[in-house]
């Protein structure tokens, strides 16, 4: 029955009822897992490839879709469950839609609408050039990551559950919301210790943002053939590249750099909770990267940390 002429045959079952789905007859044995999931929406056009979990085990991880059946721990009649993982939505849109909400939301505040500050003449325009200085930040800092979606990046996933945009919108839009409607506020004070403290942040703010692009650019390159296969960063001629060196995740640091530039420069208490959530956020993903980095690769630079050099 299943060696048939070197043919495999699979049989894909529901992840929680083992109820079988589909039996695939003749499957070549160097058939990848995209290709079955493509076999399998034909015969359920409505889980399309993206919404497929295919797994060995239905507690076990998704089979990545570059696998090969024949590489897989299976005899020529192979066990497959499926799960449904709902709607999707491709990061590509997510990225724009969770960074375009935080640029013009900013604006509602900094331009003072009167549904915001009052009616009082007092609350049309701030007297403090910081204020100025922070609206430009923040929208260079969201129309670069927006340049960088279209651009820039190359996803190893193209899509992410839809219910997951809501959570991810009320972060970024809420958060933009909070810091924009104190740091525009009519009674907003600048920093202690003025220019030289607003010209330190800006300096360090813009230094952080080059070295984040910078990073994207990198990690970018190592995908410029369309390949998901996971390789090793290093540092190239770019001195912003260079934070290879010490930590598996220099973007995160770069990331972390320039809100704490932010909140230097605007000295404000909610722009530091925001930089606190974000640095212990993107210090979860560093770790979980870097663990990945070396469980894949046995060569794996071992001096390097998950986001700070020597300490974490």
């Amino acid at each position: 029955m299943g060696g048939r002429a070197g043919f495999f045959e699979v049989e894909i079952l529901d992840w929680e009822t083992k109820k079988q789905l589909c039996f695939l007859d003749k499957v070549e044995p160097n058939a990848t897992i995209r290709e079955i999931r493509l076999m399998f929406h034909k015969l359920y056009p409505r889980w399309y490839p993206a919404r497929q979990s295919i797994k060995l085990d239905p507690k076990g991880k998704s089979l990545r879709d570059e696998e090969i059946l024949q590489h897989l721990p299976v005899g020529t009649t192979a066990t497959l469950y499926f799960k449904d993982l709902g709607p999707q939505i491709g990061w590509t849109t997510v990225f724009l839609i969770e960074y375009t909400g935080p640029l013009f939301i900013y604006f509602l505040f900094y331009f003072r609408m009167t549904f915001v500050y009052g009616l009082d003449e007092r609350f049309t325009s701030s007297p403090h050039p910081v204020v100025n200085l922070a609206c430009i930040c923040h929208s260079f800092h969201y129309i670069k990551r927006l340049i960088e979606t279209v651009f820039v990046h190359r996803f190893s996933r193209g899509t992410m559950p839809l219910r997951k945009i809501v959570k991810n919108c009320f972060y970024y839009w809420g958060f933009a919301a909070w810091l924009a409607y104190y740091i525009n506020h009519p009674l907003y004070t600048p920093p202690s210790y003025g220019k030289k403290q607003i010209n330190f942040a800006v300096i360090m703010f813009l230094l952080c943002e080059a070295g984040n692009f910078s990073i994207h650019v990198a990690l970018s390159d190592l995908r410029r053939n369309g390949s998901k296969t996971r390789k090793i960063p290093y540092p190239t001629k770019n001195p912003f590249t260079w934070l290879f060196f010490f930590v598996s995740c220099p973007n995160y640091t770069y990331e972390v750099g320039t809100w704490i530039s932010f909140t230097i420069m605007t000295q404000c208490v909610p722009v530091g909770l925001f930089t606190l959530l974000c640095f212990i956020q993107m210090t979860i993903w560093a770790k979980d990267k870097h663990c990945t980095y070396l469980r894949e690769f046995k060569d794996y630079p071992s001096h390097r940390t998950p986001i700070i050099p020597f300490l974490l």
